[in-house]
């Protein structure tokens, strides 16, 4: 291991690298400075068989920290480097090492003292998303042209629908005839949920930048509570921006758990969803008319896109997620399917929020103008 950490451009000598739990993708390690006021750093080895053009990846990682550094730069932005993740290139320049015997290691530099939640309250729910707004805000300037789709296909619902043909059609496991009723309505529903795909081919919608995994978890905040910097950044590739929305929601608003077996826990915390949009709306000026609109579609959109992942895993016998049980992935299926139903029951009040967020971003805006003059 030290061998490994050896390869790269470290500011300074460092401890030996301690295993820490992050995430289910890749191996993380802390290194620690050996002496006090030394930089500390982030080690992981990158799971290439989910990422698979690892280059790739770590050029969009690099494209996407440089071009935010830059803007926080131009901005006047101070500590700059609790904001926004920094690579270390090993000694040959490169983003990544690879060992002989096939595996890929990368480091940043570690933001120290900081904090990461897994459930949020209102008041953190609107600084998040005034902060994950403000991320897609930052990145709407980049070309989708000069990256790549770290995992193809990757939010396409269109082509998870054809997945799940195929899992039916196959019936590895033997699970399909059980669950009939569960392929039923998830291929009732699946024409209707492919808008964004549809949108886009009619050329009336567009793919930006997305970070695609806006989990709360992949957000550090600062001692007080204050969102600080956009982390886990290997999914950041072209998308629709809505479906980042959505999957906030789907993780932050869920009042039960992702896998939750009681269905009766599952429904949508409306003040986080609230919270969320307002502080999302207040800085993702960037936003078309159509992809504000398209917000709580977002949201039934992510729901409805992970129960067919869950689905077809469960139905090619568990190959993708890890599962604690045996019928964990059709638990899960079931969990989202509910979560998706509870979206459509408040999707009007949802429509509400969003155009009252939106209105009253145009009003501080207005006021801000006349104030300026």
């Amino acid at each position: 291991m030290q061998y490994i950490i050896n390869q790269f451009q470290l500011a300074n000598a460092v401890q030996a690298p301690q295993p820490i739990k992050v995430g289910f993708i890749n191996d993380s390690f802390r290194v620690m400075a050996a002496e006090q006021g030394g930089k500390s750093y982030f080690l992981q080895r990158i799971n290439h068989n989910i990422f698979r053009d690892v280059e790739g990846l770590q050029n969009n990682i690099q494209r996407v920290t440089e071009h935010i550094r830059h803007l926080l730069t131009e901005a006047g932005e101070t500590d700059i480097d609790r904001k926004v993740l920094q690579l270390v290139p090993t000694h040959d320049g490169k983003l990544y090492y690879q060992t002989p015997e096939g595996d890929y290691w990368r480091v940043y530099v570690l933001i120290e003292n900081a904090l990461s939640y897994e459930r949020i309250d209102a008041h953190s729910a609107y600084l998040a998303g005034q902060a994950f707004g403000n991320f897609q805000c930052q990145l709407a300037s980049i070309d989708t042209d000069t990256l790549v789709e770290s995992i193809p296909d990757f939010h396409n619902l269109a082509f998870r629908i054809q997945q799940l043909h195929e899992a039916l059609a196959n019936d590895a496991a033997g699970r399909k005839a059980a669950t009939q009723d569960i392929a039923d309505y998830l291929l009732e529903r699946a024409d209707a949920m492919c808008i964004a795909e549809k949108l886009y081919a009619d050329g009336k919608l567009v793919k930006r930048v997305n970070h695609c995994d806006t989990k709360v978890n992949n957000m550090l905040f600062d001692q007080d509570g204050q969102p600080m910097c956009i982390v886990d950044l290997d999914t950041v590739m072209p998308g629709f921006v809505l479906s980042d929305f959505g999957d906030f929601i789907r993780t932050a608003a869920n009042t039960g758990a992702e896998d939750d077996p009681n269905l009766e826990n599952i429904h949508v915390n409306m003040e986080i969803f609230e919270a969320y949009a307002k502080g999302y709306l207040s800085t993702a000026t960037f936003l078309t008319d159509l992809e504000k609109s398209l917000l709580p579609y977002g949201c039934k959109r992510m729901s409805f896109m992970q129960a067919v992942r869950f689905y077809i895993d469960y139905l090619n016998g568990d190959t993708y997620y890890q599962i604690a049980y045996p019928e964990h992935n059709l638990v899960r299926t079931k969990a989202q399917i509910r979560l998706f139903e509870e979206q459509e029951a408040v999707e009007e009040q949802m429509n509400a929020i969003i155009a009252q967020a939106i209105w009253l971003t145009k009003l501080v805006s207005t006021n801000s103008l006349k104030a300026s003059k």
